[in-house]
């Protein structure tokens, strides 16, 4: 089995913080499930209880610590640019990665922001809301030495199809384009990842970062970490009338 240096940040686990690990936001994708709603703007900017979703994503980061972020972008990328601009009005250091001519995928998008995201970094959705402990889930990071961690959800089929196996803290297969009835888990949307192993995706290439947590989860070196709150995303119609509810209910806003 390989094994990676968990001191590779060299900062010792107990001084690292949420505030020292950038998070790439992956906002990139051209969201066709919405049909009209997105046609002339990117996901991130869709309204949420009157305000582009990225101004919640952004608050709920802040919230948890997190002040640095980069913003993997393509499709209508330049609009969220001029939205968030240098991120100091939410409280953040701000950065952008363009794919290019063409869209490279989660993980050709994430291996292009190499440069801005460090010896680790976070990975997030830009269309999730996902309102958990991210220090507890770093925290447990830093201890352990596997080059990546994904936060894993019970989701027994029920908000999307499940496609991990996860069982005495590994991720022990993980296969989204192949699910089969025993991945009662899901992959919640927020993972934590050591440079080494992101080196591993083509530079300037189309990848899906799937493909990478599937060969780590064979190779038994994708940690997992369950989370039991539920995921919100605005991917789907449904998916936004759930999340406007959910923060509604809360009382959170921007």
């Amino acid at each position: 089995m390989t094994t990676f240096d968990k001191r590779s940040d060299n900062r010792s686990a107990a001084t690292l913080t949420m505030a020292d690990v950038p998070v790439a936001i992956l906002a990139g994708g051209r969201a066709t499930r919405l049909g009209s709603i997105t046609a002339g703007i990117p996901k991130a900017l869709v309204p949420i209880m009157g305000r582009p979703f990225i101004d919640h994503q952004l608050a709920l980061l802040h919230r948890h610590g997190v002040r640095q972020v980069v913003l993997c972008l393509g499709h209508f990328g330049e609009q969220i640019v001029e939205h968030v601009g240098d991120g100091k009005r939410f409280g953040l250091s701000v950065r952008y990665s363009f794919d290019g001519e063409r869209l490279l995928g989660t993980g050709g998008a994430v291996r292009r922001a190499m440069p801005f995201l460090g010896s680790m970094c976070w990975i997030v959705y830009g269309d999730a809301y996902l309102d958990i402990d991210y220090g507890a889930v770093l925290a447990h990071f830093v201890e352990r030495s596997e080059p990546a961690l994904m936060t894993v959800f019970r989701n027994a089929g029920r908000w999307d199809q499940s496609n991990a196996v996860f069982r005495d803290g590994y991720v022990l297969r993980y296969d989204k384009r192949q699910p089969d009835p025993e991945m009662a888990y899901i992959d919640y949307g927020a993972s934590l990842y050591r440079a080494a192993v992101l080196n591993r995706i083509p530079f300037d290439e189309p990848y899906d970062l799937g493909d990478l947590s599937h060969a780590l989860a064979v190779d038994r070196l994708l940690a997992g970490y369950e989370v039991i709150q539920r995921f919100y995303e605005v991917g789907s119609v449904d998916g936004i009338h759930e999340t406007e509810r959910y923060l509604a209910d809360r009382g959170s806003s921007a």
